[in-house]
């Protein structure tokens, strides 16, 4: 039954029952009944007053019976609320999850863009300074706390030096380009208060363009050991007799360099290049003129003992190899 219909109909029904009743109290009234011992006047107005109670509950009733949505209310309110509260404090981790996964969304969406950034300044030759590069390598060693606290502020200044020289060239004036956490530096700081010799390496968050008002690091702290000992055989390579070009020998010497230097950054090593005393090289070069009819086996040996951030020293040492 549509909403109009169902109106008029009520309005229909609470008329005839209103014209009912007072025809029955009229009726009431004139022939004069009692009822409950009650004077004729007032046996009338209970009449009246039971047959508008008729009314309402007449209506009410066919409300009821009808509209569904109603006949709930009323009998399932009490059930219907107790939902709706727990419904509510269900959604509210549900909104907060929401809540977190928009701003990480938002912050990936940040990271795409500055990614997408980097990538078109990396092709056009704009990036400075790559995602975890080192800025600035220094050792440490202290157990006085004022020395250790003025050594670190040394090496944030030195590498905040650095890196403006590197991000604004132009710039005379050194600004604070460097930005570092300060949980970090503490951190820092209290593992060399613990005893020790130690490297701190000063390393980029991120890739930085030219021009950048900031750079974001990290300080990265490695105990300061000797990573090889003087007269060590750090790698080997063979050289065969067919081999013994002045471009494949050079490539040999290439090959054995690039070796070291990854076994040096294997065992820990800070170090970015391999030395070669130039001397041993054309030491090596003149024993195979008088020596082209046999195989041979190169040695980079360490000149000395290299620690976690020193550049590592090598001679070239050649050896016979049985045909």
């Amino acid at each position: 039954m549509s909403g109009w219909l169902f109106i008029i109909f009520l309005l229909l029904l609470g008329g005839l029952l209103s014209t009912l009743g007072d025809l029955l109290g009229s009726k009431i009234g004139k022939a004069r009944l009692s009822i409950f011992k009650l004077r004729p006047k007032k046996t009338a107005i209970l009449i009246t007053i039971i047959t508008g109670g008729l009314i309402s509950a007449s209506s009410l009733s066919l409300i009821i019976l009808v509209n569904r949505q109603l006949r709930l209310g009323l009998f399932r309110l009490g059930d219907i609320q107790k939902q709706l509260q727990n419904s509510r404090q269900i959604l509210i981790p549900l909104k907060e999850e929401r809540e977190k996964l928009e701003n990480k969304i938002r912050d990936t969406e940040q990271e795409l863009i500055q990614l997408e950034k980097s990538l078109f300044a990396l092709r056009s030759g704009r990036v400075v300074i790559s995602s975890g590069q080192s800025l600035y390598v220094a050792e440490i060693n202290s157990k006085n706390t004022d020395e250790i606290e003025m050594q670190i502020e040394k090496i944030i200044i030195l590498a905040n030096q650095y890196t403006h020289n590197l991000v604004n060239p132009k710039l005379r004036e050194v600004r604070k380009t460097l930005l570092l956490r300060k949980n970090h530096i503490d951190e820092l700081q209290k593992t060399i208060e613990g005893g020790g010799s130690w490297v701190v390496n000063i390393k980029s968050v991120r890739n930085v363009l030219s021009g950048e008002n900031f750079v974001y690091a990290f300080p990265e702290i490695t105990e300061n050991k000797i990573i090889v000992s003087k007269g060590e055989i750090i790698t080997k390579v063979p050289l065969k007799k067919e081999e013994l070009s002045r471009k494949e020998f050079g490539e040999k010497i290439n090959l054995l360099l690039s070796s070291s230097l990854a076994e040096m950054k294997r065992r820990g090593s800070l170090t970015k290049e391999i030395k070669l005393r130039s001397e041993s090289l054309e030491e090596v070069r003149d024993f195979l003129k008088e020596n082209k009819k046999t195989n041979f086996e190169l040695e980079a040996v360490s000149l000395r003992n290299s620690k976690t951030a020193q550049t590592v020293i090598v001679e070239l040492n050649i050896n016979y190899i049985n045909s």
